[in-house]
């Protein structure tokens, strides 16, 4: 009992000092808690402010129509971005309504020995009704897509949008712009496309693509405008130089094969656009590219008028010199070290500005007036971005080693 008693926690002494810790434990505690509630009471409008709390916290002085601003927040958020996908869903319904009748189908058909004149080379794309004039509707569409009409190996039909197919003239074509007017009857024509400038267009618009990829007809893909001025190289002669720089614009929205000669339109429902491209490759997504309607607009009229866009030429056949092997240039050419570039004339076309003043097969131009030509492309921009038809050259050029200039008076052409 002794060692028991001895060890009791109940003596005198210890009831004392436990008491006396109990009291400053009960202290410290207090002041934890009221120190705690000090700062929720003091935070809880910051973390309001911060939309930390799933309620909002009302000011003690505020109106009644206040707190009813403040409580109505969440909902007239959700209820704009509703409203704001609706309108945008509702514009490119109204957008596509207005083009989608006068956007058809065509089909090129390589002329064959079968009875129907069909077989593997019949290909299909897509055109634009843009004008009904005296019973015939013309349409628009991609050069490559009609490519065969003008020579009499490919014939070409229209599908309309009741599904009908009927027969298409051939207008005009132009390889450069890659374009081409066909004429169809007007029977069952009821909507004709309005074009819009694309001279205005900025990056980020929407932009809506209509046509008949892989012969789903009336499909329609919506995106943005990614780029409004995109010069892409064009290799028209297939020797893997560059002839010509196409202008274009680049979207998003899904252009595929059939999607060609089909409309790219803004939200206003007009065309401000011919789809003609893609880069087709597995790492590539999103990146398609469409004539605009500034350049558009011009080639039609005259693909109308003459059947092919008239510019100047001078009559040469021509070859850009880096295509020439480079021990050519001084042993065969009697090229000077210095030169670097120029287009070697292949040919000279009879009764042509060239022939009439002076220029030989075997020359090579280096300048046009004072502009260096490099290459068949340089010529080929200045010829038809920086002169006309009619219009008096100076040209300057190499033959037999020895630079020479000429005046040159610049005829139409057909590319």
């Amino acid at each position: 009992m002794g060692y028991y008693d001895s060890h009791s926690p109940s003596s005198p002494s210890r009831r004392r000092e436990t008491k006396g810790g109990t009291k400053r434990s009960g202290a410290i505690g207090f002041l934890g808690a009221l120190f705690g509630a000090l700062i929720v009471v003091f935070s809880i409008p910051v973390l309001a402010n911060y939309g930390f709390l799933p309620y909002e916290v009302v000011p003690k002085n505020a109106s009644q129509e206040d707190q009813a601003v403040i409580s109505q927040e969440d909902v007239d958020e959700d209820t704009a971005t509703e409203t704001l996908n609706l309108q945008t869903t509702s514009e490119v319904i109204e957008a596509t309504s207005k083009v989608s009748d006068a956007v058809v189908g065509v089909v090129n058909m390589e002329q064959s020995s079968g009875l129907f004149g069909e077989g593997p080379g019949e290909g299909t794309g897509s055109g634009v009704v843009y004008k009904v004039e005296d019973e015939r509707a013309f349409i628009v569409t991609n050069q490559h897509v009609i490519d065969g009409a003008s020579r009499g190996s490919s014939d070409i039909d229209v599908t309309l949008n009741d599904g009908s197919r009927v027969s298409a003239e051939f207008v005009g074509e132009d390889v450069l712009t890659d374009l081409a007017v066909l004429t169809i009857d007007s029977d069952g024509i009821d909507t004709v496309a309005d074009f819009g400038s694309s001279d205005i267009l900025q990056a980020g618009e929407p932009a809506i693509a209509i046509g008949n990829p892989l012969s789903f007809e009336g499909s329609v893909t919506l995106g943005i405008i990614s780029a409004v001025e995109r010069s892409l190289p064009v290799d028209l002669t297939g020797n893997g130089q560059p002839d010509w720089n196409a202008e274009v614009l680049q979207t998003d929205a899904a252009i595929n094969p059939g999607n060609s000669g089909g409309a790219l339109l803004n939200i206003q429902g007009e065309v401000i656009g011919i789809n003609s491209m893609k880069i087709a490759q597995q790492a590539v997504e999103g990146i398609g590219f469409a004539i605009p309607s500034a350049i558009v607009l011009p080639v039609i009229e005259d693909l109308e008028e003459y059947g092919e866009v008239q510019r100047p030429q001078m009559g040469i056949a021509l070859r850009s010199l880096q295509e020439i092997p480079s021990f050519h240039w001084q042993d065969t050419l009697g090229l000077p070290d210095d030169i670097k570039g120029g287009v070697y004339v292949e040919g000279v076309e009879s009764n042509t500005p060239a022939a009439e003043a002076g220029l030989e097969e075997g020359d090579v131009i280096t300048k046009l007036n004072d502009t260096e030509i490099k290459d068949s492309h340089d010529l080929r921009r200045f010829l038809y971005t920086e002169v006309a038809i009619g219009e008096t050259i100076s040209v300057t050029f190499y033959r037999n080693g020895e630079e020479q200039t000429l005046d040159l008076t610049l005829d139409k052409q057909v590319f």
